[in-house]
């Protein structure tokens, strides 16, 4: 179908609430390979949004692996077979003791809600702690404990079992260099849950688990100062609860130095969830726990049911992805393309008065943009504005974060130094143009530029849809 026959189908067949990249003007992507994805006419533009293909999209040794799988079986999880064992044991060895436990569902959404689950059956209480701006999942008990969710359009606002601690944001969170020595960040934030924790039993109540992604994504691509985790842990299973480290963007490597995210911290968690990647694209999560834990499920008498959780072509391609990450060597190639990138980030920050801070670790970055150094003050439109120029030359990215100013680059871990260079490239150029803009046009063209209207030079400030509207930029999740 032309692009624009595909459009009409889907504004009358699918629901308008799910969401496109570029929602104004949508690419329409027909194939994918490695760091690349190619629309109808056949451009090929440079992802650094997909952290689902993680080892690059349709990797011909996964396909492989699914498709053989397939020919020969494909069945529920009730069914005795070698894969489901097989995955779960090079699993467990990933991981430290005592996570050794599995439980194979399709999506992180059920993987953090089978979570819930556990803490529950294990410390018998639903109360739990989230951070601010966190994001869990779409299912009804993971919007209940994801602020970026009920804290903003459509939603219910917090339950009261439900207790938010501060992001650890150390460039702009509640304690930051500003008002904070850097060495007291882990211990003012961690701090911050205890209090929580305490304030929870005046009133009544117990907190159960503390649930939180090892490096938070949707909050803005946010790095927890150090040691964070290690006491917020201990507080918490002080109180009888446990901990739940949410590997579902951040796990399989992407961090380079560790397997999982959570190492960084030198922590262990009582309940792991991993997701997105664990099938390059392939629905299949895990919920990883401990003897213990799983003890305490099946104490309740009842089974745990997942018909596809778990089934022969999901557990088959699961595997090929823990040894292409192994056999390319992916984890080594994120330290050295990440280092680099940062370097490079941090090059374009001393050139470029739009970018605030830069952070993060092997290929989970962040550059956060800011319309004023001092201030810290939130450039969101200009945010929008990058991702839409980086479309116009080829190359995919993606802003998130509270206000939205965060670009966000999680890309495919085959992604390599020529590619680095040409996102590094390309981004300079689209900041000096920005910048060109606002020097040359004066206060008028500053208001129209900041409200989000098209300059004479063609930056796409305000964008026309389809169907002839005219809207603003919004937030691309």
């Amino acid at each position: 179908m032309e692009k624009a026959e595909t459009l009409v189908k889907r504004h009358k067949y699918i629901g308008k609430s799910c969401a496109l990249f570029f929602s104004s003007d949508p690419i329409k992507i027909t194939r994918a390979q490695g760091q690349y994805m190619f629309d109808e006419a056949d451009n090929r533009y440079l992802d650094c949004i997909n952290n689902v293909a993680h080892v690059g999209h349709c990797h011909p040794d996964v396909v492989r692996a699914g498709t053989e799988q397939m020919v020969q079986l494909s069945t529920n999880s009730r069914f005795l077979h070698d894969k489901i064992v097989l995955l779960a044991e090079k699993l467990a060895s990933t991981f430290p003791d005592p996570l050794s436990v599995c439980f194979f569902v399709n999506s992180g959404s059920e993987a953090n809600d089978l979570a819930l689950r556990l803490a529950r059956a294990h410390t018998k209480t639903t109360d739990i702690i989230v951070l601010d701006h966190a994001y869990h999942g779409h299912t009804i008990s993971e919007i209940a404990i994801s602020p970026y969710k009920f804290d903003h359009t459509g939603g219910e606002g917090k339950a009261d079992w439900v207790h938010v601690a501060p992001c650890p944001d150390t460039y702009r969170g509640k304690y930051n260099d500003k008002n904070c020595d850097p060495a007291d960040f882990g211990a003012k934030y961690a701090q911050e849950v205890q209090t929580l924790i305490e304030a929870a039993e005046e009133n009544g109540h117990r907190v159960g688990a503390f649930i939180a992604e090892s490096l938070q994504s949707c909050g803005g691509q946010i790095i927890p100062p150090k040691n964070y985790y290690r006491d917020v842990y201990k507080y918490v299973r002080e109180a009888g609860g446990v901990c739940i480290a949410d590997e579902v963007q951040v796990g399989f490597g992407r961090v380079g130095s560790h397997m999982w995210a959570f190492e960084l911290q030198d922590v262990v968690p009582d309940i792991v969830t991993i997701g997105k990647p664990m099938g390059n694209g392939h629905p299949v999560a895990c919920v990883v726990t401990t003897p213990e834990i799983a003890a305490s499920f099946t104490a309740t008498g009842m089974e745990y049911f997942n018909t596809y959780g778990g089934n022969p072509v999901s557990c088959a391609i699961a595997l090929e992805v823990l040894e292409v990450i192994e056999r390319e060597k992916l984890r080594e190639n994120a330290v050295v393309i990440g280092d680099y990138l940062l370097e490079e980030f941090h090059k374009l920050k001393e050139k470029h008065p739009l970018i605030g801070d830069t952070r993060g670790v092997g290929m989970f970055l962040g550059i956060e943009l800011v319309k004023d150094l001092e201030k810290r003050t939130p450039a969101t439109v200009e945010a929008q504005i990058v991702i839409t120029r980086l479309k116009e030359k080829f190359v995919l990215f993606s802003a998130d974060g509270p206000q939205a100013n965060v670009l966000k680059f999680k890309s495919p871990m085959c992604f390599n130094k020529d590619n680095a260079d040409e996102l590094v490239q390309k981004l300079d150029q689209v900041f000096s143009d920005l910048e060109e803009v606002r020097s040359k046009n004066g206060p008028v063209g500053k208001m129209a530029y900041e409200n989000g209207i098209i300059d004479q030079s063609g930056v796409p400030k305000c964008l026309v849809a389809a169907n002839g509207d005219v809207t603003h930029p919004t937030r691309d999740n």
